[in-house]
């Protein structure tokens, strides 16, 4: 019996590999038809609008953790320029599913011994996600970036979106990395 759980792991991972191997131009042919964020100068008001109004309530972060959101991984500083922030991750939100209202992640910027909100990052495990969808998620318009494993987050592999719905970021609004957000007044 353990022979035969072994072989059905290994043939379960081979699959996968070969799965994600296979999508890969899919990806490609995605991230072309949808370039990354960072490479869009008009992004979807809507879709910000739609996440400033689902996330207003977390202004103030107690709020957040009222409702199961609580600090992961610190301050993060982007690796040549800019920052994230501190996310506030809801693991109840880490279920392979897309909701606009319920962020995977707010992210703040400490200030000042104060956390001000800047935006939210949709976070969808990878496996989960292609084991009943064809391609990355999409939320209005907006293709997820697939981050494989290893990474610096000693995640699996996922697919993310940052949507810098209360900070303006120049590079535009749904890149992972803003230049008008530090992690320098913790």
């Amino acid at each position: 019996m353990k022979k035969q759980i072994h072989s059905t792991s290994v043939t379960l991972k081979a699959g996968l590999l070969s799965g994600l191997i296979m999508l890969t131009p899919l990806f490609a042919a995605a991230q072309k038809a949808h370039p990354p964020a960072g490479h869009q100068h008009s992004p979807s008001a809507t879709l910000v609008r739609d996440v400033r109004s689902a996330t207003q309530q977390f202004f103030d972060v107690n709020n957040a953790t009222a409702l199961g959101y609580g600090p992961f991984a610190g301050c993060v500083s982007g690796p040549d320029h800019g920052a994230m922030g501190i996310h506030y991750v809801n693991p109840n939100y880490l279920n392979g599913q897309v909701n606009l209202s319920q962020p995977s992640a707010l992210i703040y910027e400490p200030s000042n011994g104060a956390l001000k909100l800047v935006g939210v990052e949709y976070i969808v495990d990878a496996a989960t996600w292609l084991a009943s969808n064809q391609g990355p998620p999409v939320l209005d318009g907006q293709v997820f970036l697939f981050v494989g494993a290893p990474n610096r987050y000693n995640l699996p592999a996922f697919f993310e979106l940052h949507v810098w719905a209360w900070r303006d970021n120049p590079q535009g609004a749904f890149v992972d990395w803003n230049n008008h957000v530090s992690c320098e007044g913790q």
